[in-house]
């Protein structure tokens, strides 16, 4: 494990982010990292960074030469993203990564299989309207009523919730089938799931509350390592 905290941790990536977003993850997540081309974020952020993690082919000589050398960690390989790699590598109760969401598409899509992969590293991708993370076995977050929240499995994924507009109770969410995109809270939410395969939306004011929910969840509200392969769900 290359950043071990106690605290929740600031991941910094490549994509579409201002410096703004870098204070608002930081206000949460004191410890910065940057995943390769995120070093080039936090230099625009005048923050600095306390390790860099990827291939480095997405950062200048000159931005990468701004981290000491000991807290330069370089990953040749090239069968994982730089986000994969970074998240990997970080043992911490929560992850805030900016930087991993707009711009292409297929970066985005890529940082959800991430989220997927490793759902035992609860992590929370900042967006500039909506904060995105992999759904624990159970949340509960104290949203208001009319609040977006909209739920897209990855894989096929059966729950339970409460304070939704339209429940989840007795469905197999899907793909490639149905899905709960567009939902609406009716006040306080709660989430149950069954697999790690749940992601979330929710507007970005909720990052805060979010943040706290993960970083002090118990045991039973958490993936467990193994949980990284999916397990499809018991046909009735």
């Amino acid at each position: 494990m290359i950043v071990q905290s106690p605290n929740p941790v600031t991941l910094l990536g490549g994509g579409d982010a201002l410096t703004e977003d870098v204070k608002a993850a930081m206000a949460f997540a004191s410890t910065c990292v940057a995943a390769d081309g995120g070093a080039e974020l936090a230099a625009r952020a005048g923050v600095s960074l306390d390790a860099v993690i990827g291939d480095f082919d997405s950062v200048s000589p000159e931005t990468l030469a701004l981290t000491p050398s000991d807290r330069r960690h370089h990953i040749a390989e090239q069968d994982s993203t730089d986000f994969d790699k970074a998240l990997r590598n970080i043992e911490a109760p929560v992850v805030l990564g900016v930087g991993f969401l707009g711009a292409r598409l297929d970066h985005q899509l890529a940082a959800l299989n991430v989220l997927a992969s490793h759902p035992a590293r609860a992590c929370v991708l900042l967006g500039a309207t909506e904060i995105v993370f992999l759904c624990p076995p159970a949340l509960r977050i104290e949203t208001g009523a009319g609040d977006v929240v909209s739920l897209f499995p990855l894989a096929p994924v059966t729950g339970t919730s409460s304070g939704l507009r339209w429940e989840i109770d007795g469905l197999v969410l899907d793909p490639v089938g149905q899905t709960s995109t567009s939902n609406a809270a009716t006040g306080p939410i709660a989430l149950a799931m069954d697999n790690p395969a749940m992601i979330v939306m929710l507007p970005r004011r909720y990052l805060g509350a979010v943040t706290q929910a993960l970083a002090f969840a118990p045991p039973a509200a958490r993936w467990p390592s193994h949980a990284g392969q999916y397990r499809a769900p018991t046909q009735s």
